[in-house]
């Protein structure tokens, strides 16, 4: 087994959307992917409810507890405990917590990717880097498009074409990291990309 990225059940508080990541799992040896997401009253996720895309995995929200709202292609879905949403790929989306209260979510990605190293990313800058998201909570365009272009088909926005912000990111992460913005995970090399997906496979 893979070491894990960081250790077990690792919480990571996202003051800017009222949103803890919890790393219960953060392995990458299987075909899938999952992490935990306690919201706060009034939070979200997505980039502060910005609707995305993940062009190459389904996502799967599991309530454990509360009630959440994830917007598909523009109609809302609501799912209390035991219940799950299936986002499919390419879907545009975003969630918030629909409960007067936390509420606890399990985020699986049945196809692994790196997503849990783009997120642990993320969640990584919200404490480490603050001075990188805008006050609404979302993330300013250089590290965002450092970040996009370093995880390439992870995450796009929605609306613009995938084409063009492939394009707007690679022109802009250079220029990121000359204006001083790192990652603070980066992803793996390809050596270890094709380990990972060999492990992948297997475990598949």
């Amino acid at each position: 087994m893979r070491p894990a990225l960081v250790p077990a059940h690792t919480r990571i508080v996202n003051h800017f959307n009222k949103e803890t990541f919890v790393f219960t799992d953060p392995y990458e040896d299987g075909k899938s992917s999952r992490m935990d997401v306690i919201l706060g009253k009034g939070g979200s996720g997505g980039g502060n409810a910005i609707a995305h895309i993940h062009p190459g995995t389904d996502e799967i929200f599991t309530v454990n507890s509360g009630c959440v709202m994830v917007m598909i292609d523009g109609k809302e879905y609501y799912a209390q405990a035991g219940q799950s949403i299936t986002v499919p790929k390419g879907a545009s989306h975003f969630f918030r917590n629909a409960f007067d209260g936390d509420t606890h979510l399990t985020v699986a990605f049945v196809t692994a990717q790196q997503h849990l190293r783009f997120f642990l990313n993320i969640a990584r800058w919200t404490s480490q880097y603050p001075s990188y998201f805008q006050p609404d909570g979302s993330v300013k365009l250089l590290p965002i498009a450092l970040a996009l272009h370093a995880f390439p088909d992870h995450l796009y926005i929605s609306g613009p074409p995938v084409w063009l912000q492939k394009a707007l990111y690679a022109a802009l992460a250079p220029i990121a990291r000359l204006m001083g913005y790192r990652l603070a995970t980066e992803p793996v090399s390809k050596a270890e990309r094709r380990a990972l997906e060999n492990d992948q496979a297997f475990a598949a």
